[in-house]
């Protein structure tokens, strides 16, 4: 059965080869945008909706998520939560609080809120995968990046809580860490860094692909290191 994925950060640098990835194995794809300039990172497609929203935004979230299900012959299966945010650079005592709020709405409240509007479509399709982007620092942490790395360490939380909730929906939902991801952002903020072990966003479209298919129907509640080998 072909069906529908709803990938919120689609249009960003780890999100655009995931978009494309799931495009070329079938998946009709729904990606709310907002910033038009990342719109040119996506191939044009029949099976891509672009649709303009502001996550943050009840009414906008509950559009864009209307329209990942409003396919009776591709029902919405796949939520893929790609938006997030990074800081770093001070310790715990210098640091406002202000940071780790903005951290926890970037990374937690924004990965509750589009998974919390899909779920009822998602159990009345009769199942589902969720997936969710943590970090590999929350196993690995390192100084100056507290307000991050904790709000990164609740998207683990909140998908092991996910997993047990929904289990009897048929509906899984998994976390990936990632270690730095290479993307050109990265390359740019960080010229000098030694790549070896970043993690590469077509590899990690692989993965996402994987859980959100069939073959990946025995994993949920996991949290799954996706760092590169090379």
């Amino acid at each position: 059965m072909a069906r529908t994925a709803l990938v919120t950060g689609g249009t960003g640098g780890l999100g655009s080869s995931v978009t494309t990835h799931l495009l070329m194995t079938g998946w009709r794809v729904v990606v709310p945008w907002i910033n038009r300039d990342e719109l040119g990172r996506l191939p044009e497609h029949p099976n891509l909706q672009l649709v303009r929203t502001d996550l943050a935004d009840e009414d906008d979230l509950e559009n864009v998520v209307a329209i990942a299900g409003d396919d009776a012959d591709r029902p919405l299966f796949g939520v893929v939560n790609l938006v997030g945010g990074f800081t770093s650079g001070t310790r715990v005592h210098e640091t406002p609080v202000a940071t780790l709020d903005a951290q926890l709405n970037l990374n937690v409240r924004t990965a509750y809120t589009v998974t919390q509007s899909a779920l009822p479509h998602l159990i009345r399709g009769g199942g589902g995968s969720v997936i969710c982007m943590s970090a590999a620092a929350t196993r690995r942490p390192f100084p100056g990046a507290a307000s991050y790395i904790a709000s990164k360490a609740a998207v683990v939380a909140l998908v092991e809580t996910l997993a047990l909730e929904y289990i009897d929906d048929h509906i899984r939902v998994n976390a990936l860490l990632p270690f730095v991801i290479d993307t050109p952002g990265n390359r740019s903020a960080m010229p000098d860094s030694d790549r070896k072990g970043w993690s590469k966003p077509t590899e990690i479209a692989k993965v996402v692909d994987f859980l959100l298919s069939d073959n990946g129907s025995a994993i949920t509640g996991g949290s799954i290191p996706v760092t590169s080998v090379d």
